[in-house]
């Protein structure tokens, strides 16, 4: 596992989601959204995965993972390569569970927010019909891309 910079642990933790990258048995890859439940300076990422498709039935095959995220506004972003397992929720430190119910209520909160203030957004609040997770997906982190342009770090 790799240590994560402040830089690194805070541009993530602050993503509303990431693109995630499995690889399937046919060795096509398979991009999809998840929400980043906790992130560690030391390495370990979770994930939130509700609908145990085509990532958790990759991950049974194929343990290799990568989450991209961006800043557009800032032309910043980073790629993190690792490794991950499916974890079943009941196997998980209380703290772990306690993150994924206060990104889920922050969330809510947000969309409120920017609905009061009739900002452009979903008019209903999807992420209060997300089923409550099973598992989720614990990462560890082991190659680290920074994705902003060299003339501008």
């Amino acid at each position: 596992m790799l240590k994560l910079s402040d830089d690194v642990a805070d541009f993530f933790q602050k993503q509303g989601f990431v693109i995630v990258i499995t690889c399937d048995p046919a060795g096509s890859l398979h991009c999809s959204c998840k929400g980043i439940v906790k992130i560690t300076q030391e390495g370990k990422i979770y994930l939130l995965d509700v609908y145990k498709e085509h990532t958790f039935k990759n991950l049974q095959n194929n343990d290799n993972i990568s989450i991209t995220a961006v800043d557009e506004h800032r032309f910043k972003g980073y790629c993190l390569k690792g490794r991950a397992k499916v974890v079943a929720v009941q196997d998980l430190d209380k703290e772990i569970n306690a993150a994924w119910e206060e990104r889920i209520s922050g969330r809510i909160t947000q969309r409120v927010l920017k609905n009061l203030r009739q900002e452009k957004g979903h008019p209903r609040h999807p992420e209060a019909a997300l089923p409550k997770p099973k598992y989720l997906i614990a990462m560890d982190v082991e190659h680290i891309v920074d994705l902003t342009p060299h003339h501008l770090k």
